[in-house]
């Protein structure tokens, strides 16, 4: 297949780019350096070195021999999407390309804009680039399992069949955004959905949960391919984040209450989700949703595995709650369906204590480039 790759730079689309190139496709991968220009800004630099996405491809090609097509632009700018798809003629596009932090999309009126506009503006970008430049691809495009919320009812693989007055029907499930960055993933899926219904677009929409790893099997060729691996609070997700507190001697900061649960699941499966769906398309007119992770676990349970695990290796781990910066809720029912991507033949990788321990034990090798000052949240939304 000829694969381009939205967001090709990023934490999950540099993998996304090896791993397809590795498996015999022709891999293009665009990128603008937004996620990495913002990390700058706020002062939430990855923990290891990172080149630039056409330095990282030279590394690739020296090490495994393969090519990765490199583009950097803004796609935000239709000229410049469009101008991608005519050149790539692409069979699946893999759309990574947005911001994508919640705490950054609520520290105000300037990065709520910023969020809207380029999230939006892409994914209308790549609807019409589809329709004008390659009307038979298949976009897959990665939500979030934060479009849901925390409903007090069992969360469906995005449909949900209502009976009302006698009749029924099927809807796309109730959306309950907790902050303007999953507001956003909500419109870009209900932009997909009003397009495949009209002009019968190939969609495959990825409900994501929070992921964590530092490696894949392509970047353990070689250290200069490792991911943005992010352990802040602005662009760190939590697993990472506990990772490299317990190795710095930061207690793991537990949000509030603790007993807000979520879908993980490891690096290394997101890649093998992706090209899952990639795969397998779904016919033309189908807006195809899959809630794609592993399993749930609370923020104490992972706090909890952390600690027991770092105290093994001699860390000395300590756990502290602190005031829950964000407006959520602490206790709630959690039942989502992630059957889908099982039923494509989804063999997970899951968060066992040797995983755990590898993970620990790779973060100490970076330990004097962690800034504790960038763990403790400086972006707050609950009033």
């Amino acid at each position: 297949m000829r694969v381009l790759i939205l967001g090709g730079d990023g934490y999950l689309g540099w993998p996304t780019a090896m791993h397809f190139a590795k498996a015999g496709h022709e891999v293009w991968a665009v990128d603008n350096y937004l996620r990495r220009t913002m990390a700058l800004e706020t002062s939430s630099e990855a923990l290891m070195p990172n080149p630039n996405l056409n330095e990282r491809a030279r590394i690739f090609r020296e090490i495994a021999n393969l090519d990765i097509h490199v583009r950097i632009g803004d796609l935000a700018d239709y000229d410049v999407m469009h101008a991608v798809f005519s050149e790539a003629k692409p069979d699946v596009i893999v759309h990574y390309a947005e911001q994508p932090s919640a705490p950054y999309s609520m520290i105000g009126r300037t990065q709520a804009q910023l969020t809207l506009r380029n999230n939006l503006n892409v994914t209308m970008n790549c609807i019409w680039a589809a329709l004008e430049a390659a009307p038979e691809s298949h976009i897959v495009k990665l939500g979030t399992m934060g479009e849901y919320g925390t409903p007090n009812i069992d969360i469906e693989e995005g449909w949900l069949e209502i009976e009302h007055k006698g009749r029924k029907d099927k809807f796309l499930f109730p959306r309950a955004a907790g902050s303007l960055y999953h507001t956003t993933k909500v419109l870009d899926t209900d932009l997909l959905w009003f397009y495949v219904r009209v002009y019968g677009l190939r969609v495959t929409d990825l409900m994501q949960g929070p992921v964590y790893g530092l490696s894949t099997a392509e970047s353990d060729l070689d250290e200069r391919l490792l991911p943005n691996f992010h352990y802040d609070d602005i662009f760190g997700t939590l697993v990472n984040r506990f990772l490299v507190q317990a190795v710095a001697g930061v207690p793991l900061t537990v949000y509030g209450k603790g007993g807000q649960v979520r879908g993980y699941l490891n690096l290394r499966d997101t890649l093998q989700c992706v090209e899952l769906a990639a795969k397998s398309p779904p016919a033309k007119g189908v807006l195809r949703i899959l809630n794609q992770f592993t399993e749930t676990f609370s923020v104490n349970d992972l706090a909890a595995r952390v600690k027991a695990v770092g105290d093994g290796l001699g860390l000395s781990v300590a756990i502290k709650s602190i005031a829950n910066p964000r407006k959520e809720k602490e206790e709630h029912y959690y039942n989502p369906s992630h059957s889908g991507l099982q039923d494509l033949g989804l063999k997970p990788h899951l968060l066992t204590d040797d995983v755990i321990a590898e993970m620990l034990n790779m973060v100490m090798r970076y330990r004097d480039r962690i800034d504790p000052g960038k763990i403790y949240p400086r972006v707050k939304w609950n009033n």
